[in-house]
């Protein structure tokens, strides 16, 4: 009976390890800081330092007479808007990126995007499981705290729905809703589940 009851311990220290190590914190970046979506922004260089993952959210706040647009890398790099995976002109977007890869973003008033309101950012794959889907564009209800507000979706210019929105007024929130990811590496979960494993197969036999 007590070999069982060690062996049922162990297994159950093993899901909890594999469920904390298939979380990972999202972030959430506030594009181009205090200045926000606009014609002054360096957003080259504000990219540049920063480390973006699947499941992250970007943030564009700017006033009227701007858009956020996200486009495909020819368009980018031409500053064309007309075909635009995805728009938005609501004052405060959040996109959260749900693909590996790069992804483009313009704004879409004729001459901003030229002018250097444009953004590039190569977003790294996460540990998490969750399927990848195509990015989606959502503007903000409000804008709030430094650290949450709430936002409804927005369908994109075909027709799709958007994603699950989310802001911050911060360059880089760690969401509070999130696991963080387990310090165990690899190969000592691997020892583990395999003393574990003998453990419950003594307590059989």
């Amino acid at each position: 009976m007590a070999n069982f009851t060690s062996g049922s311990a162990c297994l159950m220290v093993v899901l909890l390890i594999f469920g904390a190590i298939r979380a990972v914190p999202a972030a959430v970046y506030t594009v181009g800081d205090s200045s926000g979506w606009s014609m002054a922004g360096d957003y080259g260089t504000w990219a540049t330092d920063k480390s973006f993952a699947v499941g992250d959210t970007l943030v564009f706040n700017y006033s009227p007479g701007h858009t956020v647009d996200e486009v495909s890398e020819s368009d980018y790099k031409t500053c064309t808007s007309g075909n635009s995976i995805a728009t938005d002109s609501s004052g405060a977007t959040s996109i959260t990126l749900k693909t590996a890869g790069s992804h483009y973003f313009i704004c879409g008033t004729p001459g901003h995007c030229s002018g250097g309101m444009k953004i590039s950012v190569n977003v790294a794959p996460s540990t998490t499981t969750g399927g990848a889907t195509t990015p989606s564009i959502s503007p903000s209800s409000s804008t709030t705290t430094t650290t949450t507000t709430t936002t409804p979706s927005l369908a994109s210019p075909a027709g799709g729905a958007a994603s699950t929105p989310s802001t911050g007024g911060s360059t880089h929130v760690t969401q509070s809703s999130s696991n963080s990811s387990a310090a165990l590496s690899p190969p000592a979960v691997a020892m583990l589940f395999t003393f574990c494993i003998n453990v419950m197969f003594k307590s059989f036999f």
